[in-house]
């Protein structure tokens, strides 16, 4: 679009479905890698990308061609079937419903980057539940406690 201007950074978290501890460290770089070809076929830029074996982080700029909504749909949808194809696992991948995206200024950008680097080490401080009831209060995003990312076994 012409005369369009836009810096839009976000910052997007969701889980393995049931938080199955299922994305192993064999293979996880292999799934960073398939994850950014996809923002990036989209015309998006990912700035980080790390996860831990029930969840994921992505950080990517987001062009205004396309929703949200429609680039997690893609990613999820994507790379579960790329997940499932490459037969990492015995049992059907796949992700849980929903996600969490928060916005955050050019400023911003190298925390955000630092911090999704560092998973592992907040991980050993923070469960992942604690840490996403965090981004939502930070953000100030009202939740209901029953969709949380929580087991549904």
């Amino acid at each position: 679009m012409a005369n369009t201007y836009t810096q839009l950074h976000i910052h997007a978290i969701f889980a393995v479905k049931n938080r199955d501890c299922v994305i192993k460290k064999i293979w996880k770089e292999e799934l960073h890698k398939y994850l950014t070809g996809i923002v990036e076929n989209h015309g998006h830029k990912m700035l980080q990308v790390n996860s831990m074996p029930d969840h994921l982080h992505l950080f990517f700029g987001l062009r205004p061609k396309q929703s949200l909504s429609d680039l997690m749909k893609s990613i999820k949808g994507d790379s579960s079937s790329w997940i499932n194809e490459k037969g990492f696992l015995k049992t059907k991948f796949s992700w849980q419903s929903g996600y969490g995206a928060f916005s955050y200024s050019k400023s911003q950008v190298p925390n955000v980057i630092k911090y999704i680097i560092n998973q592992e080490e907040h991980h050993r401080k923070k469960t992942f539940i604690e840490e996403y009831i965090d981004f939502l209060k930070a953000f100030e995003i009202e939740y209901d406690e029953r969709f949380i990312f929580k087991s549904v076994l």
